[in-house]
């Protein structure tokens, strides 16, 4: 439910005296109260049966702020503002730096201007006066500003609030016995109706013609942090947390899932070789010993042979004289090059390669050095 309190600002030369604002609350476009008392208080904070959109419109008295509607056809919305409010300064009495002069923009070009004149100390009073209240209002709007336009040969006097205001084509403003015969010049001066009184208000408060909380008044934007957006964060932080402890720990309990099952592959495929085992380990170390027995597995000719080609490669003029191998994984080789550097070259990489070796370094016949070698297939 959307809900509006509309709460009249008393004259800013009364606030240091006890005054009880006039004051009303709209729910949804409907007036459902009003008064001209402290009832205010329970109306505004009386709590609502569901979240809504709750505003505090604040109006100014038109003793205050008088209000003109100035006409530039041929400027633009905003131009027509600008130079609106320029006007009313150099008509103004009175240090301009003391006067809050404020322009309405009107929606299209040609239409005129609602232009709102009033003092920087009445504002520091109204503004004070609500602070002092605990509110906040979404804006102030000038009273005057609420009374709809008459016809150009008739004036409106219309009662709002605690006001008279008389409201003619071009001007609003609080109405005074012995002058309004005078500002009428001959112009009848009729009451508004109530109802069309009570419409119009409606409409200024759904769309404010202008707000007095502009320039110097407009209010500071608080940066706030909503709780429930921080009770959020805290839950996304926790949440967060738990996933990049959990990630870990379910990767791990995967891999050791991962593990268990390949052993217990293992352990299956060495059943059917034959090979009774509890666990992986002694499946392999079982098979192992069946293949060298047999002269296979890492047993086999072609571990240490591979290590050797490989450490010859890597040291160009290394030639191989002889090779044999014994089913215990010993490979016996001689190689010959034209210096020892080169041999020792390949001997140094075969133990890098963490294997175990013996040299028995020779002179061959053709002026080569060369080594009978052995080379342990297991490290």
């Amino acid at each position: 439910m959307a809900r509006t309190l509309v709460l009249w600002l008393p004259p800013a030369a009364m606030l240091g005296e006890r005054v009880d604002a006039a004051w009303l609350r709209v729910d949804d476009g409907v007036i459902v109260d009003s008064g001209q008392d402290d009832g205010w208080v329970d109306a505004w904070e009386k709590p609502q049966d569901d979240e809504g959109d709750d505003r505090l419109i604040a109006l100014a008295p038109a003793a205050d702020v008088p209000l003109r509607w100035r006409h530039y056809p041929d400027a633009a919305p905003a131009q027509a503002a600008a130079i609106a409010r320029v006007d009313t300064l150099r008509d103004s009495l009175g240090d301009a730096a003391l006067l809050h002069v404020v322009a309405g923009q009107p929606a299209d070009a040609g239409q005129a201007v609602p232009v709102a004149v009033t003092t920087h100390a009445a504002m520091a009073a109204w503004t004070d006066w609500l602070k002092a209240q605990g509110l906040s209002p979404a804006a102030i709007i000038p009273a005057a500003a609420t009374v709809p336009p008459p016809e150009p040969d008739r004036l409106w006097s219309a009662e709002l609030g605690r006001e008279q205001i008389l409201r003619s084509d071009d001007r609003s403003f609080v109405s005074d016995p012995e002058l309004d015969p005078l500002i009428a010049a001959g112009r009848p001066i009729a009451p508004l109706d109530a109802d069309r009184m009570r419409q119009a208000l409606l409409l200024s408060l759904a769309a404010p013609p202008l707000d007095l909380l502009t320039g110097a008044w407009q209010p500071r934007r608080s940066w706030t942090i909503d709780p429930a957006l921080v009770r959020w964060m805290k839950r996304l932080a926790v949440v967060l947390l738990a996933v990049t402890l959990l990630i870990p720990i379910i990767h791990a309990i995967r891999l050791n899932a991962d593990i268990g099952r390949a052993d217990d592959a293992s352990v299956a495929a060495a059943k059917k070789a034959g090979v009774t085992a509890t666990d992986a380990e002694s499946a392999e170390a079982e098979l192992d010993r069946r293949l060298a027995a047999a002269g296979g597995g890492p047993l086999a000719f072609s571990v240490p042979a591979s290590a050797l080609y490989d450490a010859m490669r890597d040291t160009p003029g290394v030639a191989l004289k002889s090779l044999s191998h014994r089913t215990d994984g010993t490979l016996s080789t001689t190689i010959a090059a034209p210096r020892t550097e080169d041999l020792n070259a390949v001997l140094l990489a075969l133990q890098a390669r963490g294997y175990k070796i013996t040299a028995q370094p020779m002179a061959g016949t053709d002026g080569n050095q060369m080594a009978n070698i052995t080379v342990r297939a297991v490290p």
